[in-house]
């Protein structure tokens, strides 16, 4: 089978020689990870170099988009945390639709341990950073302790490999997931100011008129995409944060199929014995009309098969990954560590994140999770110890990229409270990060060989 395999192998290029190394590393479940930590960094290296003012100046510049008279000019630095990081919210969207459709939070079941799990894991946090700051001006940063970084989270489970119980690692996606819609509720409710209301309610029609557009059987993204440019524009006048446009637009994606499993495979069977040979053809390389359109039949039988939502996240999870979220940590990661800089470790803000992350994370992710399945409100995942629970709850601790962005909204006319938060969220992760994959790695056993 294998020499069968080779023998219609394409052949290797060149080209194909120095990119595999890059596509090895790609495909690796803890690459996400390692390039955005790579990202920040780097940030932090720049923001404490000879070139910290010059590295700092390229965030302010300003670039602007239009037609015309009418256009939109914004700094570098709100294009990467308004527009750019749409895309990654539009990912979490999908995400989180795609569990409460199929998923570890499709039925109440399921959903109830990371649920309540990730509602401790908010509350606690957001407990102790009020203990610290309640009253003082640094108050409005309770929301930045409450997130979960999923991409650091499980590319530190992709660290141990598979020692992790895949239970684990489930439950750790769910708790993520979860986190996050608390995370965006959190924005939505706690960081919009004021609100043109008329607006607001343009924007509700549109959004009105994709969901009609999901009903009506439209499939094509671009309409999705048209539609979800609007609404993102309409968003960020109206005073609410834009990048929840595009959570909005992600759960008016379609998520259901055309064709099923078994018409799939007839019509792909079927495309495949009109194909002819290259030698029987007496060409190579070149199709022929009735080959190109049994291709084509191929490839819209794909199409039809796969739905909307998953192919969209399928084809932005890289993406986001690569991109996206080491783009955002470039920009907004960078704190000097100087005294110039303005972050100070020992004052209330800092005191409340470190204490929120590291401590309130796993006290509230882990007691949840405890009393639940004690109160017999949920169930201990087969094959999942309490003390992994506990393990992978300190990774919970991991805020980095949510909380660098809520951190951003909470102090964002506060400059010295701002760079005190990253420096924290930095610290903070690095510390839940590591003591989660020692805890971890000793609480989990290798596979057995036999």
């Amino acid at each position: 089978m294998k020499d069968h395999l080779t023998a219609h192998a394409p052949p290797r290029r060149p080209v194909d020689v120095l990119l595999r190394p890059f596509q090895l590393f790609a495909q690796g479940q803890a690459a996400g990870a390692i390039v955005l930590l790579a990202a920040a960094v780097l940030a932090l290296v720049l923001a404490n170099s000879p070139w910290s003012e010059e590295f700092a100046a390229i965030w302010e510049t300003p670039v602007g988009v239009g037609i015309g008279a009418a256009g939109l000019q914004k700094p570098l630095i709100l294009w990467i945390n308004d527009a750019l990081m749409a895309v990654f919210f539009f990912v979490v969207g999908l995400e989180i639709k795609r569990e409460l459709l199929a998923g570890e939070l499709a039925t109440a079941k399921k959903a109830a341990l990371p649920m309540i799990a990730a509602l401790g894991g908010v509350l606690v946090p957001a407990g102790i950073y009020l203990a610290f700051n309640a009253g003082l001006p640094s108050q409005g940063g309770w929301g930045v302790p409450m997130a979960t970084d999923i991409a650091f989270a499980l590319g530190a489970l992709a660290v141990l490999g598979s020692r992790v119980p895949v239970a684990l690692k489930i439950f750790l996606t769910a708790l993520a997931i979860a986190d996050d819609i608390a995370a965006i509720v959190v924005i939505a409710v706690f960081y919009t100011e004021s609100i043109a209301l008329p607006l607001l309610g343009a924007a509700v029609g549109v959004v009105a008129l994709a969901f009609a557009a999901n009903r009506l059987g439209v499939r094509h993204s671009l309409v999705y995409l048209v539609l979800g440019a609007i609404v993102w524009l309409l968003f960020l006048k109206s005073g609410i944060h834009a990048t929840l446009a595009a959570v909005v637009m992600a759960f008016t994606i379609p998520a259901t199929r055309r064709i099923d499993t078994r018409a799939l495979g007839a019509r792909i069977r079927g495309a495949l014995e009109a194909l002819r040979d290259d030698e029987e053809r007496g060409t190579e390389g070149i199709l022929t009309p009735e080959d190109t359109h049994a291709l084509h039949v191929v490839e819209v039988a794909i199409e039809h098969a796969t739905p909307p939502l998953q192919r969209l996240e399928h084809g932005l999870i890289g993406f986001v990954t690569f991109v996206v979220m080491p783009v955002f940590a470039l920009a907004n990661a960078g704190v000097g560590l100087g005294g110039d800089g303005g972050a100070d470790l020992g004052s209330a803000p800092a005191l409340g994140i470190m204490g929120g992350l590291v401590i309130g994370k796993p006290l509230g992710i882990f007691l949840a999770a405890f009393l639940a399945v004690k109160m017999g409100v949920a169930a201990l995942p087969a094959g999942v110890t309490w003390r992994q629970v506990f393990a992978v709850s300190v990774l919970g601790g991991i805020g980095f990229t949510m909380a660098l962005f809520v951190g951003g909204l909470a102090f964002e006319s506060t400059p010295g409270f701002l760079a005190t938060a990253k420096l924290a969220i930095l610290v903070a992760s690095a510390v839940a990060g590591i003591v989660g994959l020692v805890l971890l790695k000793r609480f989990t056993s290798p596979p057995s060989d036999g």
